[in-house]
Order: structure tokens, then C-alpha cells, then sequence
């Protein structure tokens, strides 16, 4: 059974500044979590031109984090055979990112995004069809939360108590209750998650997992976005591209050189059976 969730999470920053924030945040996360045994491998980043997206930012990567997936899963699934490829539209205040996995050939993890200068009070921003809104859920993640469950151990978990953070170079902050309502500037991103893993036994489980696992990472991300402001406030778009690009070349050495070599021998089979770089939904026609 598919499944359909909308998460949504208010920003107390604007469109034009998460999106700076957002890049520098997924390029500091990415660092963070790479090592000599795991981390994230970069295969392509460059500008397209994108049949649905139009002029987009177009990323193609590997996601190797088998060690950090949940114990029943690893139980009949290799190790190996977890890896995930990412294909990622950046066509910004529009994002879509599709994650698969080749060990799971129909398994599919789809996330559209949309970004909008409110407080999370738009309804059906994605165009849904009447169908997919009756199957829709909707939650509105508040960063100023530091709940904690099984995955926000296995993502990390941002420490910052934002009910006394108090950004040095803006102001912005503390977020106290009902901060949604009164914080200016403000946005939100709304993350529309779609989950089909058509197996039977395990699939509506592997979905249910997987949609816990992106709720966890959007809270942690965004409390990370917002903790982190006075690291990339005022940067240009300009310099967040020159810092990603060097930022990327470090991931992948840092995997090689750590690691002795970018394929083990296990690997082989995954490399082999690498999805196509251009992925059916999306048709990329010249680079911009």
C-alpha cells in the first residue's frame, strides 16, 4: 500500500534565506556523517534543463549508511545490498528528490517539496487529486520540538534549547509557544513524502519505518538550519555553490582515502546494477 504524508515545517526565516541555509545545512549534515566506512558519495551535480522542473540544479548520489537500518531489516538483507541512490531536482522554491535502492528494484521513496512565505497554513499546495488527499496525512513538525524516538537516535539529535537560542547576527529567536503565529520574517516547507515498497510481509512495515526515519531527519535538519544561522547568514548564492562543489570533492576523497578505495568487493554487484543517472520520471534534456 502506498503511502502519502505531508510534513510541514515553519521556518522563522525567509524563502530566499532557506534556501542558502538549506544547501549549507545538507552540505555540513553530509561531512558530519561521512567516514572511512560510511557517508555519502556525490556521482554528479551540475545545472539541467528538467522536462517537469524546468532550469534545475540536478544531484546524483549514493547513500551508504547501511549500519544505521533497522535491525529486522538487516536481518534477511545484506549489508551491501542497502545502499541507496538519491536523484535530486533542485528547481528552488521547487525541490524532488526519488530514492531508491537496486536490492529492492520496486521500492521507490519519492519527496516533493515547496516552498512558501506562510506559517504552514496552505492546503493542498501539490495539486493533489481528490483520491490522494483522502489518503494524505498531514503533521506539522515544529523545531523547536527535541522529542526523541528510535530515529532521531539513529539520525542525531540537534541539542539546542530554542526556547532561550538567540541568533547573535539577526535577533531571531527564542521560539516560544505559538512562535508560528508572530515570527517575521517566516516560511514554510512543505515535504510531501510518497513510500511504495509493494512486498509482502515487510512492505507496509519498510514504509512505516521509512516515513519515521524522514520525519526524524526534518527535524533535525531544520533545528540544524536554525542553530546554525549565524554560520551562513549573508552568504550569496554564489558562494553556497563554490562551497558545495568543494564540499563534494572532499566527500568523495574522504570516502577513497579513508576507505583505501571507492568499490569493495562486495560492491560490485550494487555498481553494476546502479540505477540509470536519468530516471524515467524525469527526462533531462541540455544542461542550462
Amino acid at each position: 500500500m502506498v503511502q502519502i504524508k505531508e510534513f510541514r515545517i515553519v521556518m522563522p526565516m525567509s524563502v530566499e534565506e532557506y534556501q542558502v541555509a538549506q544547501m549549507y545545512m545538507v552540505m555540513r549534515m553530509q561531512q558530519q556523517n561521512t567516514n572511512g566506512s560510511e557517508g555519502v558519495e556525490v556521482l554528479e551535480n551540475r545545472p539541467v534543463v528538467d522536462d517537469q522542473m524546468g532550469k534545475s540544479q540536478y544531484t546524483s548520489k549514493l547513500y551508504r549508511f547501511q549500519s544505521k537500518a533497522p535491525t529486522w531489516l538487516k536481518a534477511f538483507a545484506s549489508l551491501e545490498s542497502l545502499i541507496m541512490q538519491e536523484e535530486a531536482w533542485n528547481s528552488y522554491p521547487r525541490c524532488k528528490t526519488v530514492i531508491k535502492c537496486p536490492y529492492f528494484s520496486k521500492f521507490c521513496l519519492t519527496v516533493d517539496t515547496i516552498h512558501k512565505a506562510d506559517n504552514g497554513d496552505s492546503e493542498n499546495v501539490h495539486g493533489l487529486t481528490k483520491e490522494q488527499l483522502a489518503a494524505r496525512e498531514v503533521e506539522i513538525i515544529d523545531i523547536a520540538s527535541a522529542a526523541n524516538d528510535y530515529w532521531s537516535y539513529i539520525v542525531g539529535s540537534n541539542t539546542t534549547d530554542f526556547t532561550k537560542f538567540k541568533s547573535t547576527r539577526t535577533g531571531r529567536g527564542p521560539l516560544l509557544e505559538g512562535w508560528q503565529k508572530s515570527s517575521n520574517p517566516v516560511m514554510t516547507a512543505y515535504k510531501l513524502v510518497i513510500v511504495d515498497a509493494p512486498y509482502w510481509g515487510f512492505g507496509y512495515r519498510l514504509e512505516q519505518a521509512l516515513i519515521a526515519g524522514e520525519r526524524a531527519l526534518f527535524l533535525e535538519s531544520h533545528r540544524n538550519c536554525f542553530s546554525w544561522i549565524d554560520e551562513w547568514f549573508g552568504m550569496t548564492m554564489q558562494e553556497i555553490r563554490q562551497l558545495e562543489l568543494k564540499s563534494d570533492s572532499a566527500l568523495n576523497q574522504k570516502l577513497m582515502v579513508e576507505a583505501g578505495h571507492r568499490w569493495s568487493d562486495e560492491d560490485e554487484d550494487v555498481q553494476s546494477n546502479r540505477l540509470p543517472l536519468k530516471s524515467e520520471e524525469h527526462k533531462l534534456a541540455v544542461d542550462a
